[in-house]
């Protein structure tokens, strides 16, 4: 049964979150059908394009993606205390880049004088606002129901685009973050759509590798996705992701050749290190980054963090438990 997003969410213990949306009845809406031979894959490029403009407006950023055929799948960094920090204008301004905005706001936007109980409807309004710029629900429903209304109007059809809700799976620490990030950039290889993870379209691998390819800088990140920081989370700013880029990229390239050849074999003994600092047991490495859906339903993270969650969206408990206690290395019951 599906369960409402509020039982998993909780921003007080993680920000990082794994959100997949699937077309209806699995149709290939987005891509290649085999069967009929159309091919629609330009949508794709429509979804890549809005995660962009998302970005620029809502306090979420995009730490991986890999847009299929017929579903995507997104890691996101949900970062509250930005929204929060925001002046009222700045709030203003950001929605109204991707909604219209109701006459008193745009009235109070040109300066225009607003007496003392308008001005308290404005200012109830933008904090309504503020809360959606930092939600999962919101950046999802603003991607889902964008990409469903052009694609109905190109096909000339009504009805639904996307099954009904996304799913979503808690990452609670940077060793669930990368395996996350590894599985959703290696879906193209895992479904042999292609060869290597660098020549995977639609993913944010291959926008980082075009990058770089193009002369951008090594900090740096193409729009719209988070730059790796390469250093120790402590030392890095929340924006950026704790770890080296070439080191994941050389992580993720082996994992792609073992998930191609379906031999895992020893983990190289110059990305072992990677796994080592994060406590992660490199035997249940390639299980768990080409199986993550199904090893880990809703969470992934120590046992104690995966308590801690549970008790502050008030369940007893998570399913995956034990596939948990086998990932890390050390992950005391």
């Amino acid at each position: 049964m599906t369960r409402p997003r509020h039982e998993l969410v909780s921003l007080d213990e993680t920000p990082y979150y794994h959100c997949m949306s699937r077309c209806v009845r699995r149709a290939y809406l987005c891509g290649k059908d085999p069967k009929s031979g159309e091919n629609l894959d330009h949508r794709k490029k429509w979804i890549v394009d809005r995660l962009r403009e998302l970005t620029n407006a809502f306090a979420i950023d995009v730490a991986a993606y890999a847009v299929m055929s017929n579903h995507y799948h997104l890691v996101l960094h949900v970062d509250r205390s930005r929204a929060l920090g925001w002046s009222l204008g700045e709030v203003i301004e950001r929605w109204g880049r991707l909604f219209a905005l109701p006459p008193l706001v745009e009235r109070y936007q040109a300066g225009e004088a607003l007496g003392v109980t308008e001005r308290e409807v404005v200012e109830a309004q933008v904090e309504v606002w503020r809360t959606r710029l930092f939600d999962l629900g919101w950046f999802m429903r603003a991607i889902n129901e964008w990409v469903a209304r052009r694609a109905n109007e190109e096909d000339r059809v009504g009805g639904r685009f996307w099954e009904g809700r996304y799913k979503c799976q808690a990452l609670l620490d940077d060793a669930a973050l990368l395996a996350c990030m590894a599985y959703v950039d290696l879906n193209p290889v895992r479904a042999e759509e292609a060869e290597t993870p660098e020549e995977s379209e639609y993913t944010a691998l291959r926008s980082r590798v075009d990058y770089r390819s193009r002369g951008g800088d090594h900090d740096g990140a193409p729009a719209g996705l988070m730059p790796f920081g390469g250093g120790e989370r402590e030392d890095l700013p929340s924006s950026m992701l704790p770890f080296d880029f070439h080191h994941y990229l050389a992580l993720v390239d082996w994992t792609g050749r073992a998930v191609r050849e379906d031999k895992p074999g020893a983990i190289p003994q110059d990305l072992a290190p990677i796994l080592e600092r994060l406590g992660i047991e490199a035997g249940a490495w390639f299980d768990s980054v080409n199986n993550f859906e199904a090893r880990f339903l809703r969470v992934l993270g120590p046992v104690e963090r995966i308590r801690s969650l549970a008790k502050a969206v008030g369940r007893k408990w998570f399913q995956g438990i034990t596939r948990c206690l086998r990932f890390y290395r050390s992950c005391p019951a």
